[in-house]
């Protein structure tokens, strides 16, 4: 897939995650208003395309230099390829700050430190006695058991010092963060704060005094509490600049103790801190049971001491390296884009600078590395180095005092090491963030190792959210729940040493169950906790509850998706007893066929579409089984969007099954094509050439049978009519086949010959089928039309050097040359392109059965915008397969739904005008092939549809989009794809239900000028419109179809025979829209022209009236009298004709 246009933006929302997001740049030139469509631009073709640059010849064989020379030699040793050195160049410039800033924010940091100093020290009173403190000022720390030993003053610190990535020059726009640690002097301190939270009480009591005193300053715009990375332990004060540079940069202030004043022995991770006696408020125990440990609390007074000794080792690190601080810098936006730096438990900035200071230290990165041999390197350590497994450490002592990786690794889910050997840098990474991390460097070095033009792109230029990512999304909520999940798990350590933060207690089992219930379901499991927002310094802190919803992200295996059985040990075996306890009441002993009696879990699913859906079944039997989480708190976001595409009454599928049906009765018709007696010629392939046999029909076919009340008999032609009293029928569309008849020298070389030959062959495969299968046939010259099964066929008979035929012209003087005609290529498309396309997209279906249901839902909408009629049916098809063939920075789509925010993301993020959409069926494009093709699209591009989609047979012409859409038809809907898209995903993570998840369907109908309002009486696909009527009209299908000797009326559908007839008359004055799938309106735009005068010509009044201006006689339209023909040809069709004049003037 091409890259997005050139033009980029950064945006971040304050206190939200940062993205950045490519822009789509318009067709018109940067920076020019858009025009009025009344007006009409004219355009060259070749505007704002990519073009060669032009140098002249002394220009273009000058001798390098020697800057020259040497730039290509290190783009040669440090990237690979100049392109993707360019790119990461300017992407740096983008996110570094500049110097005219820095220095802005070093003044604003004198001036902080100035205050700082300045704030007056306070007596000694208890912790427990707050009234020191002014009225309107609130501790920013939830204070659970209240009571508490120890006393409290305070005193300006003993230093303050700016730590942390604005230090180091690693820091990334667009929110600028300075961290200031503030060294709190020994006098406030004393030795047992380190029980019970008495240190982290004091450090909050710190806080709220400089929040008072620093809140009045006329400096300070914003002075506001905010939790260290999500640590409701660790609250920070945020300083903001009053006035124009209130966006600046944040001042975080961390109250720090001595980095010497504490025991390092007190902090290891087998040590308790937090006495049981005093949480829970109960006696101590008389068995003399000790308490548990409490290693992350522990862990975060440690982070605390290390603030100066972390930043001086990078400092060291970093400061003579460049090419360092540009790798972590890369990083930083490497995870940013995966939402994996934010919140308790985010793989953060901090850590992945300090993963490089390993990888020093460890010599496998140079410090003479560029930036992105820094990336790449750290990507590749990641990706091959499970850290859950085998921990790492920058610890170089010996010394035996010190704990070892076991002891880390039993307190610990992942473990690496700081200098000192005691503290765990990732302490609070759960297993789920660190697996997720994982599985993002390895997708990340594979899209590096491919070498493609738009690996940049797609590595750091593409946002990864949650719901674009993962296949199924659940969200917990309210999180209250989570307590009893806790008291059900069992889990009073965690809350002890989590400080009774149940969501973090809970988290780790209830990944741990998930993820063994989900089995072989279940690739990749992941969790996102959303920051806890800010808060004015007049508040209490947030509650747990109220810290917003937990999300879960599940990423399936296709492979064991359509399994509904999860097999458990035999009967006899020790493991049956914990089976059955992990499955509750689901689980049930079974004979099965080897004569083994196994305990097993059955899942009812019949279709597709619930076996897609039960992992939800999983995820709420396991909660509410083994943490008390009913079926009411798990919102699970994985098939709203497949009511789009299921029939009135077929509300347990999604069409699958039904277009396997129609397959298994094309297989057997092909079987009979094959066997047939008496053909001049053997079959040499019978090829299907319709959506049906892709299994891309919006909504598959049914096996039909009319009755014939609703219709005229025509006895003679064993045919019906249908009858103007009834309402319209059913519409039958017939499946489309190519029969291939072998070659031979009996076939006349002139086109008309052969077509006439095919007509013969055409009525004699009908006689044939029906004598020997008895199948009711229809003959015609150019198809005949079989009813087999209550489905009906057309089989069009081919002759393999007919479009050869077409294409050769004869010259005067007798010689005769092959030329491309519209009637070769329509032929050669209908009889060699369209099977090959079919049969490849069928073998995709086979490889992912998501394909289906996403190409379906795209077509779906793409229609349902009224817009389907610019697009044919093969080129979606084509968009939808690229989204499984090219899905990086993903992985392919397991769930239609996934699928679909991802065809919306492509269709308005893909450069359509100066790439070509590359789609490799079935892997046949090399990469060279491939930059070949993307070469020759840039010199013949003014020559090539505005939407152009390759494949492995066709490379050049882009067949599918020969004939659509336009220029603006195509802008429209990449217009309307990038409004869709945030709002369906904001619909589908909201924690309380997607509301009306049909709101991105509805066509936004305000852009039209008239509209023209259809009777639902004929409209034969009425129920599968948008927003299904609650009652529709019976369509002449009898319930329980049988054999039938009558042939259905095919392909009628009043509504198109009526566009076509309105395109006809007015397609000079106007473009009219509709949506197939039981649309009720017509939309219709004037053409921009259509309003200009035109000079009188007698043959061009249709639709005009003759006016005089300035004493000559021209033409304008007749708006009334068009609008009356509007209402005129659709009599009985069109219920009523809306003007709407504000939007156009005469």
């Amino acid at each position: 897939m091409g890259p997005a246009p050139t033009g980029q933006q950064l945006r971040g929302a304050t206190g939200g995650p940062e993205v950045i997001e490519p822009s789509f740049e318009g067709t018109g030139k940067k920076g020019k208003k858009p025009s009025s469509r009344k007006r009409g631009v004219t355009e060259s073709q070749a505007e704002n395309l990519l073009q060669p640059v032009k140098l002249s010849k002394a220009e273009l064989y000058k001798e390098p230099t020697n800057e020259e020379l040497n730039r290509l030699r290190e783009t040669e040793i440090l990237f690979h390829s100049s392109l993707l050195r360019l790119q990461v160049e300017e992407l740096l410039k983008e996110v570094r700050l500049s110097e005219k800033k820095k220095d802005r924010i070093d003044a604003f940091l004198l001036e902080v430190n100035h205050r700082i100093k300045r704030v007056p020290s306070t007596p000694e009173s208890e912790l427990t006695d707050q009234a020191w403190l002014p009225a309107g000022i609130r501790v920013p720390f939830r204070q659970v058991p209240y009571t508490v030993k120890g006393s409290f003053h305070f005193l300006p610190p003993a230093q303050v010092t700016v730590v942390g990535s604005y230090l180091l020059g690693t820091c990334i726009r667009p929110d600028i963060t300075v961290d200031m640690a503030l060294t709190m002097p020994r006098e406030i301190l004393q030795d047992k704060d380190l029980l019970n939270q008495r240190y982290f009480r004091k450090r909050a009591l710190y806080l709220a005094h400089l929040a008072h005193h620093l809140a009045r300053d006329p400096l300070f715009g914003s002075v506001r509490f905010s939790y260290t990375n999500g640590c409701h332990m660790k609250p920070s004060l945020l300083l903001r600049p009053h006035g124009k540079d209130e966006r600046l940069v944040t001042v975080r202030l961390h109250p720090c103790p001595p980095s010497d004043f504490f025991r390092p022995c007190r902090l290891l991770p087998t040590k308790n801190n937090v006495r049981s006696a005093w949480y829970r408020g109960q006696s101590p125990p008389e068995d003399g049971k000790p308490d548990p440990p409490t290693p992350h609390y522990n862990t975060w007074v440690l982070q605390d001491t290390a603030l100066g000794s972390h930043v001086q080792l990078l400092s060291n690190m970093l400061g003579s390296a460049p090419g360092l601080k540009d790798g972590v810098a890369l990083l930083k936006v490497w995870l940013r884009q995966r939402e994996l730096d934010k919140g308790l438990g985010g793989f953060s900035g901090f850590l992945i600078s300090m993963l490089v200071a390993f990888l020093v230290s460890t010599r496998k990165i140079h410090t003479t590395m560029s930036g992105y041999q820094v990336l790449r390197s750290v990507l590749q350590f990641l990706a091959t180095t499970d850290l859950t497994v085998n921990g790492i450490s920058l610890c170089l002592s010996s010394d035996p005092s010190l704990p070892a990786l076991a002891d880390f690794h039993q307190a610990f889910p992942v473990v690496f090491l700081d200098p000192s050997g005691r503290l765990n840098l990732c302490a609070d990474v759960t297993a789920s963030t660190y697996h997720q991390v994982q599985h993002e460097a390895r997708l990340s070095m594979a899209l590096l190792d491919s070498k493609t033009d738009d690996g940049f792109q797609l590595l750091l230029m593409t946002p990864k959210p949650m719901i674009r990512a993962f296949d199924h999304v659940l969200h917990l909520c309210p999180l209250s729940r989570l307590q009893a999940a806790c008291h059900r798990l069992k889990l009073w350590p965690e809350l002890q040493d989590n400080g009774g933060d149940y969501i973090s207690a809970s988290l780790g089992p209830l990944t741990s169950l998930l993820e063994k219930g989900l089995g072989s379901r279940l690739q990749l499991l992941a969790h996102s906790r959303p920051p806890v927002p800010e808060w004015d310094i007049s508040q209490d802190p947030p509650k747990h509850k109220d810290s917003g919803t937990l999300t879960l992200g599940l990423l399936l295996q296709p492979e064991g998706l359509t399994t509904v059985l999860e097999l458990g040990p035999e009967a006899d075996q020790p493991e049956a007893v914990e089976f059955r306890q992990f499955w509750g009441s689901r689980s049930e002993l079974r004979r099965f066929q080897d004569g083994a009696i196994r305990e097993a879990v059955v899942w009812e699913a019949a279709s597709l579409c619930q076996k897609r859906l039960i992992p939800h079944k999983v995820v709420t039997h396991l909660l509410a089984l083994h943490a008390d989480i009913p079926d009411n708190c798990v919102h699970y976001v994985g098939g709203f969007l497949d009511a789009l595409i299921q029939g009135l009454k077929e509300t347990s599928s999604t069409g699958e099954e039904a277009l396997s049906v129609a397959i298994c009765c094309y297989d057997d018709l092909s079987r009979m094509l094959w066997g047939l007696e008496g053909l001049p010629l053997t079959v040499s392939a019978v090829q299907g050439a319709h959506p049906v046999l892709r299994y891309t029909e919006v909504f598959p076919p049914t096996p039909v049978q009319p009755a014939c009340s609703f219709y005229e008999q025509l006895r003679e032609r064993a045919s019906l009519l249908p009858r103007l009293d009834k309402p319209c029928p059913a519409y039958v569309e017939p499946i489309s086949m190519v029969c291939h008849l072998e070659g031979s020298g009996q076939w006349p070389q002139e086109a008309e010959a052969i077509r006439r030959v095919r007509a013969a062959f055409q009525l004699r495969l009908a006689e044939l089928l029906r004598q020997q299968h008895g199948l009711l046939c229809r003959a015609t010259a150019t198809h005949t039309d079989v009813l087999k099964d209550g489905f009906v066929f057309r089989i069009r008979v081919a002759y393999q050097r007919e479009p050869q035929i077409l294409k050769e012209v004869r010259s005067p003087q007798g010689m005769i040359s092959l030329r491309d005609t519209p009637d070769s290529l329509r032929l050669e498309r209908d009889t060699r392109h369209l099977p090959l396309l079919t049969s490849a997209l069928h073998g995709l279906q086979q490889q992912h059965p998501a394909f289906s249901g996403v190409a379906r839902l795209a077509k779906r909408w793409v229609r349902a915008q009224l817009l389907g009629e610019g697009f044919s049916d093969e080129s979606l098809d084509l968009v939808a397969a690229a989204v499984f063939l090219h899905p990086e920075p993903f992985t392919p789509p397991s769930s239609p739904q996934v699928g679909f925010l991802r065809f919306l993301s492509l269709v308005s993020t893909f450069d359509w005008k100066n790439n070509p959409l590359i789609v490799n069926l079935n892997n046949e494009l090399t990469a060279e092939e491939q930059v070949e093709i993307r070469s020759s699209f840039l010199a013949a591009r003014t020559r090539l549809p505005v939407m152009v989609i390759i494949t492995p047979q066709d490379r050049k012409s882009s067949v599918w989009t020969q004939d659509g859409p336009s220029a603006q038809i195509l802008q429209q809907l990449v217009i309307l794809a990038a409004k869709a898209l945030p709002v369906l995903e904001k619909q589908l993570m909201d924690p309380w239900g997607p509301g009306d998840i049909r709101t991105v369907f509805r066509p936004p109908l305000d852009m039209y000028d008239v509209l023209i309002h259809l009777y639902a009486r004929h409209i034969p696909r009425h129920r599968q419109a948008v927003d299904s009527p609650a009652a529709s009209f019976c369509r002449g299908l009898l319930n329980k179809p049988g054999p039938s000797s009558l042939m259905p009326v095919l392909g009628y559908d009043p509504p198109q025979l009526y566009l076509a007839q309105l395109r006809e008359a007015f397609g000079d004055l106007a473009l009219f829209f509709y949506d197939q799938h039981g649309g009720e309106v017509i939309g219709v735009l004037w053409k921009p022209t259509s309003f200009q005068p035109q000079p009188f010509k007698a043959s061009s009044t249709k639709g005009h009236m003759v006016v005089s201006q300035s004493g000559e006689l021209v033409l304008l339209p007749n708006i009334e009298a068009i609008l009356e023909d509007f209402a005129v040809m659709g009599e009985g069709l069109v219920q009523a004709v809306e003007a709407r004049s504000e939007r156009w003037t005469v």
